[in-house]
């Protein structure tokens, strides 16, 4: 079957790789790019392991843009995902994967299955850590809950890769950094993200991403906490008796809802970082920072002025970006005596973080001065360019969601990179 997708033109299929209950995944025909494919969603809504099901019009085109405003937010934090990008109303292009059969599930608070497998755990008990739960996809045994070492048992391999405790950890890992990356996100809505499921494949690469589709099929969310405000899948699921044509309509009202507020979530971080130099001398120390910024996530720009020789300008330029609207953080980049940073600190309510561009020679002393500021000041001082960035990042992660998100998957990845470093190492 060879077709050509009307939705996305110049987009040519191939046959039917697999079909599930609410989506087909097709071969994309490309000499350039093979290991793509087309994945679309169906305007169906299914339950209890699809012994309940309905159609629901419009559904897939909810669900679709739903997977896509997600995906954009972990992608651009860094999260290692399939999602390439969309491909009309209903579907989009993701990397190829071997799907690793497993169901992995986050939970913040107690409810729905989990009550019914730890009877005496009150309904609302809070998981802190996030709870992490597995799941073997397996429709009719009803997914089974498997452990770790059921999964490192089992003995998976996909594109070259054996699924075993190293595979696993990272797994779980990034399982419950996409549920705190999303949390984050939704609760910058006001909305609680309860417990979430997602799947993992491994590429042809044999990468691990985070693949198959986050729609409101994936998670429980009570808008304020409240869950008879409930948004999500669970109010199909609730439906005792005949599902009518007034149920599926409320359903869909609840999809479109979630689907709007995503574009409230988008990663377009409100915020900035200015690096401020005493001289142009110091732009290559500043580029550094500016470059582990970028990094990050964060907005960032570069100036030049003298707190010494140019005071008035320099509260000039402070007063420009105290005036902007937007959360600043400074960072003041001044050897010798260092009246910069404190000349900042004593004239803004914003946080200022001293950066000297010290050398081999000049270190205690520029430090020093960085270091022994007047009393009822508050500038910080570090020495390292990532530092001052870091430092920064971590202000700006406590109100915005896109950069505490940065730092949170930069973990992960520091870890994953460790770990394979170990295991080449190991395995030598």
């Amino acid at each position: 079957m060879n077709l050509f997708y009307t939705d996305a033109p110049g987009i040519k299929l191939g046959g039917l790789v697999i079909e599930g209950k609410t989506k087909r995944v097709w071969e994309i025909l490309s000499e350039e790019k093979p290991s793509l494919v087309f994945v679309e969603s169906k305007d169906r809504i299914t339950a209890g392991d699809g012994v309940k099901a309905h159609d629901l019009t419009g559904k897939a085109k909810i669900s679709n843009a739903t997977n896509a405003k997600v995906f954009q937010i972990l992608n651009a934090v860094g999260l290692k995902t399939a999602f390439v990008k969309s491909a009309g109303d209903t579907a989009f292009i993701a990397e190829r994967c071997q799907m690793v059969p497993i169901e992995w599930v986050s939970r913040r608070v107690a409810t729905g299955s989990f009550l019914k497998r730890h009877p005496g755990v009150p309904e609302g008990y809070r998981f802190n850590p996030p709870l992490q739960e597995t799941f073997y996809k397996d429709d009719a045994n009803h997914d089974p809950q498997w452990s770790e070492q059921q999964i490192i048992s089992a003995g998976f391999s996909f594109n070259g890769i054996t699924i075993g405790k190293d595979e696993v950890d990272y797994m779980r890992r990034a399982t419950i950094c996409v549920f705190e990356v999303l949390e984050r996100a939704w609760k910058s809505r006001t909305c609680d993200l309860i417990d979430m499921k997602i799947e993992f494949g491994v590429n042809d690469k044999g990468e691990i991403l985070v693949a198959d589709v986050i729609d409101s099929d994936s998670w429980r969310l009570w808008p304020s906490g409240d869950k008879r405000l409930m948004k999500d899948k669970q109010v199909y699921r609730n439906i005792v008796g005949e599902v009518t044509q007034s149920h599926l309509e409320e359903i869909k009202r609840n999809f479109e809802w979630v689907a709007e507020q995503l574009d409230h979530l988008a990663p377009s971080p409100h915020c900035m970082v200015v690096i401020l130099m005493g001289s142009p001398s110091d732009e290559g120390h500043c580029k550094k920072i500016m470059d582990s910024c970028r990094a990050l996530r964060l907005p960032v720009q570069m100036r030049v002025t003298s707190a010494h020789k140019g005071t008035a300008d320099t509260m000039s330029i402070l007063a420009e970006y105290e005036g902007s609207g937007m959360p600043v953080v400074f960072i003041a980049v001044a050897g010798r005596s260092n009246g910069l940073g404190p000349v900042l600190s004593g004239n803004t309510a914003f946080p200022v973080i001293n950066c000297p561009p010290v050398t081999a020679d000049n270190v205690d002393r520029d430090i020093w001065s960085s270091l022994c500021v007047p009393s009822g000041l508050g500038c910080t001082t570090v020495m390292y360019p990532e530092a001052a960035a870091l430092a920064a990042a971590q202000i700006h992660g406590l109100h915005n969601h896109i950069i505490w998100s940065s730092l949170r998957v930069r973990q992960l990845n520091t870890i994953a990179s460790l770990k394979a470093a170990d295991k080449v190492v190991r395995e030598k």
